[in-house]
C-alpha cells in the first residue's frame, strides 16, 4: 500500500473518532510537545549549529524559546478560544439565539522551510493541535540534521495516526502527498513553490495558508535615531545570515542621513562580529552551495561599502553593504535572502513609496523615524504583511499580533489566537424557541409586505 495513503487513511479514521476534539486532549498534547522539545533541546541546538552554524543563543531565541512562549500562551487561552461565541439575532426571527462554534478542520498538511527548520515546523503545529486537528509534517530535507531531530522527537511523542512525519525530496514527496485531500495546507517557503502548492490544493478545494516572502523595505527618515537604527537594521539583516523571510531586504535612507547611516552600520558589523566575521562564533552560514552562488552574485551589483568577502568552502558571505545600486539590478528585483544589504537614497516619502511599489506587497516593512506623520504615511499607503517602527523582526515574536503576508507575500495568518482560527472552521448556528411561532412569515402573505418592510427597513 502507498505509505502516504496509509497515513492519510489512518489519520482520517483517528480524526473521525472524535478523540482530538476535547479541550483536555488538546491541552495534554500541547504539554507533551513542550516536554518533548525540552527533552531534545540540546539536540535541536546542535542540529541548528550543524545545518546553519547558528550560535546557541540565536538558535534558542529564534527557534526554541519562541515556541515555549507560544505553547504557554495557547494553554492559557485555549478554553476561551474554544468557547461558543454568542452573537445577536435579527428581530424578525424572534425568539432566536445565535452562536458561532469553532470546530477543527480535520487533516492538515504542514510544510516547513529550511531557514528556521525547527520553529517554522513547530509553530503551525501548535495551532493545528490547539484547534483539534491531525497533522502530517513535511520537513525540509535541506536542513538534514534538524530534519532528523524533528523526526525523532515527533515519532517518540505522538502516534502517527495523530501526527506523522514525512521526509524526502520536496519536489517528489509533496505532489504525492497532495494527491490526497487535506482539510488545510500550511506552507512556508518561496513564492514559486507557494504557487504550486495552491495549484495542487485547488482540485480538492482545500484551504491554504501561504507564508511566503518578498522584498521587505527598511526606511530611515531624516529624523531617525541613526545609531540605534543602524544597530537594529544590521541585527535584523545578519540574524541567520539574512536567511529570514522578514529580514530587511534593502534600506531606503533619506539623502541627508545616508552617509552617517552607512558609517554606523559598518561600525555595528564590527561591534557585533569583530574585524573578521568569518571568525565570529555568532555569525551563521549559508545553507547550501546553490544558495551561496545565488547570493554571491549580488555582490557585483553595486559598490561594496562594507564586507564583500566570501569563502565557498565554508559557505561564508560577510555582512555586506552595497551602495550605488540600480533599481533595475537583480539585487533589487529578487528577494536577497542573504547578508547583502543595498542602501538607496530618497528625498521625500512619495519617492520612497514609489520604490517600494516596484516590488509590491512586502511581507514586512520597517520604518525608523521620530515623526508620527512619517510613520502613519507608510502604514496608510503601503500594503504589507506586518512590521515595526524603530525596530526590525520583533513583531514576529508577539503572539498577540497576527503574522502573515498579503498579495505576493502570502495569504492567511497565524500566531496565538490567529493560529487557532487558521486551523478552525467557524460554524454559525441559530436556535429558535418553540413557545411562540409568529404567523407573519407563513403564507398566505396577503398584505404582509408592508409589515415586512417596517421590520427590514
Amino acid at each position: 500500500m502507498d505509505p502516504f495513503n496509509a497515513i492519510h487513511t489512518a489519520q482520517r479514521r483517528f480524526f473521525d473518532s472524535g478523540k482530538t476534539r476535547p479541550l483536555a486532549f488538546r491541552k495534554a498534547r500541547l504539554k507533551q510537545l513542550k516536554k518533548a522539545i525540552k527533552t531534545h533541546e540540546q539536540a535541536i541546538l546542535d542540529a541548528l549549529g550543524a545545518d546553519l552554524h547558528k550560535a546557541p543563543v540565536e538558535a534558542y531565541g529564534s527557534e526554541i524559546g519562541l515556541l515555549y512562549d507560544e505553547i504557554d500562551h495557547t494553554l492559557t487561552n485555549l478554553r476561551q478560544w474554544m468557547r461558543p461565541d454568542p452573537v445577536s439575532s435579527p428581530l424578525m426571527h424572534y425568539p432566536s439565539a445565535s452562536r458561532i462554534y469553532a470546530e477543527p478542520k480535520g487533516l492538515t498538511l504542514l510544510i516547513a522551510p529550511w531557514n528556521y527548520p525547527f520553529q517554522l515546523m513547530m509553530a503551525p503545529l501548535i495551532g493545528a493541535i490547539a484547534a483539534g486537528n491531525c497533522a502530517v509534517l513535511k520537513l525540509s530535507e535541506q536542513a538534514t540534521h534538524t530534519e532528523k531531530v524533528i523526526r525523532d522527537l515527533i515519532t517518540a511523542t505522538f502516534e502517527p495516526e495523530y501526527i506523522a512525519v514525512v521526509t524526502g525530496e520536496g519536489q517528489v514527496v509533496i505532489p504525492r502527498l497532495m494527491q490526497h485531500r487535506f482539510d488545510h495546507v500550511f506552507f512556508t517557503g518561496s513564492i514559486p513553490v507557494g504557487k504550486k502548492i495552491l495549484e495542487m490544493a485547488a482540485p480538492h478545494l482545500s484551504t491554504v495558508t501561504l507564508e511566503l516572502g518578498g522584498k521587505s523595505p527598511c526606511i530611515v527618515d531624516r529624523g531617525a535615531a541613526i545609531r540605534t537604527a543602524a544597530r537594529r537594521i544590521i541585527w535584523g539583516k545578519c540574524w541567520n545570515a539574512g536567511q529570514t523571510c522578514i529580514a530587511p531586504d534593502y534600506v531606503l535612507a533619506h539623502t541627508s542621513v545616508l552617509p552617517q547611516l552607512v558609517d554606523e552600520m559598518k561600525a555595528a558589523i564590527t561591534r557585533f562580529f569583530g574585524e573578521n566575521p568569518a571568525q565570529s562564533p555568532d555569525y551563521p552560514r549559508i545553507i547550501n552551495d546553490k544558495r551561496f552562488a545565488q547570493v554571491s552574485a549580488y555582490l557585483q551589483q553595486g559598490k561594496i561599502a562594507a564586507g564583500g568577502q566570501t569563502d565557498a568552502a565554508g559557505r561564508y558571505i560577510a555582512p555586506t553593504i552595497l551602495t550605488d545600486v540600480s533599481l533595475d539590478a537583480p539585487v533589487m528585483q529578487e528577494e536577497i535572502f542573504g547578508p547583502v544589504l543595498p542602501v538607496l537614497p530618497f528625498s521625500d516619502l512619495k519617492e520612497a513609496a514609489a520604490v517600494i511599489a516596484r516590488n509590491p506587497y512586502p511581507l514586512s516593512l520597517y520604518v525608523f523615524t521620530r515623526s508620527a506623520k512619517t510613520e502613519q504615511f507608510f502604514v496608510d499607503n503601503v500594503p504589507f504583511g506586518g512590521g515595526c517602527v524603530n525596530n526590525t523582526l520583533v513583531h514576529f515574536t508577539n503572539a498577540e499580533l497576527p503574522f502573515g503576508g498579503v498579495g505576493f507575500s502570502g495569504m492567511g495568518r497565524y500566531h496565538g489566537r490567529y493560529s487557532f482560527e487558521t486551523f478552525s472552521h467557524f460554524k454559525g448556528v441559530m436556535k429558535t424557541g418553540t413557545w411562540i411561532d409568529p404567523k407573519v412569515k407563513y403564507p398566505p402573505f396577503g398584505n404582509k409586505l408592508r409589515l415586512l418592510k417596517m421590520i427590514q427597513k
